[in-house]
């Protein structure tokens, strides 16, 4: 295969132009990776009940996410160190990104500051650090930024342990570098000596373990930016979230890369919904591999996706534009074909689900 025909092709693609170790980095998962396995099978099982004779002739993708209006119900979804796949980075992916959120990530390899001016709509996430000065100064260069959400992953109180990682003695080539940590610098992330992952090892230098409700309290008012929180699996952490004032929840088991064994995303998602629905948005994240999994996620009750890996292999091989246009025209021909005139009505579909 050449060219892509679907955002599921661009894996095998970036396979054969990606470094084996920089392919197992971005599609490994923790463990014997069940759960990296377990989100696409669950997704699989999520059938959709589609409308007939609904007298729908075109359908529009657009809707509204944190309040802004976007082209289709899709979010880059946070992802480290982006120059691993391609010299562009994250600079390159925010481009393509044409009028949906593009999330930047803490560990990006790209200042924040020349991500957001390259984005239409950039968010900014954050993972909790030893260092609450260094938090409160990335807040304050996301606001000056323009970044028009703060998202908070929860869910890595330690990095999983990532065995493809650790087989591989991964570490950062010379040149990528988490650009918006002190000085640039990434420490422990370039230097391994023996069966361990580099970049888990810086990981566990800079990351507070000790994550907890008043600290994310503090967060939700450190900032007039709306708080998304990222990687909620439990319905009664989603009803806390809200308490504390969260405008987004992202359900979450960050692609299958941290507790191995837990639940898919897609399985959480309706009792999240059910906890929280109407209180704020939720979004879905882990195993999306293109409209027919938007269209699945819509009619469970998520407002929109989360999108990773795929789009980094498109990125890989320069294509990450058209992969987008291309998943945009795929998601009006799965609404049309579901009878769906617009998002709406992707959330009034019935799901039945396979055991």
């Amino acid at each position: 295969m050449t060219e892509a025909v679907c955002l599921a092709d661009y894996e095998s693609l970036a396979a054969e132009v990606l470094p084996a170790e920089v392919f197992d980095f971005v599609a490994g998962g923790s463990g014997a990776e069940t759960t990296l396995r377990r989100n696409r099978t669950a997704l699989d099982a999520v059938s959709v009940i589609p409308k007939v004779l609904a007298g729908v002739a075109e359908a529009d993708p657009s809707t509204t996410l944190l309040g802004q209006s976007v082209a289709f119900p899709v979010a880059v979804a946070p992802m480290a160190y982006q120059q691993l796949v391609h010299p562009d980075g994250e600079l390159g992916l925010a481009k393509a990104a044409s009028g949906i959120p593009y999330v930047i990530s803490m560990l990006s390899s790209h200042p924040l500051e020349e991500i957001a001016a390259a984005a239409d709509i950039a968010w900014f996430q954050l993972y909790w650090l030893r260092d609450r000065g260094v938090v409160e100064s990335l807040i304050d260069r996301a606001v000056a930024a323009g970044c028009s959400a703060l998202m908070v992953t929860v869910d890595v109180p330690v990095m999983g342990r990532r065995l493809r990682d650790v087989r591989n003695s991964f570490v950062l080539p010379t040149g990528v570098i988490a650009a918006n940590l002190v000085e640039g610098s990434t420490g422990r992330a370039h230097q391994a000596a023996g069966a361990v992952s580099a970049v888990a090892a810086h990981t566990a230098s800079v990351f507070n373990p000790a994550l907890g409700w008043d600290d994310l309290e503090w967060l939700a008012g450190r900032s007039s930016l709306p708080l998304v929180v990222k990687g909620i699996l439990d319905p009664e952490d989603a009803r806390r979230a809200v308490a504390i004032g969260a405008a987004g929840v992202v359900v979450s088991n960050h692609g299958g890369r941290q507790l191995d064994g837990s639940v898919a995303s897609i399985n959480a998602l309706p009792a999240v919904v059910d906890a929280i629905g109407n209180d704020c948005q939720v979004l879905l994240d882990s195993g999306v591999r293109g409209a027919t999994d938007i269209l699945r996620a819509l009619a469970s009750g998520a407002a929109g996706v989360l999108l990773g890996r795929p789009l980094l292999w498109a990125l890989a091989v320069d294509d990450a534009g058209t992969a987008l246009v291309r998943l945009r025209d795929d998601l009006i021909d799965v609404l049309l074909l579901a009878g769906c005139a617009d998002v709406a009505a992707a959330a009034r579909l019935a799901t039945s689900r396979e055991s």
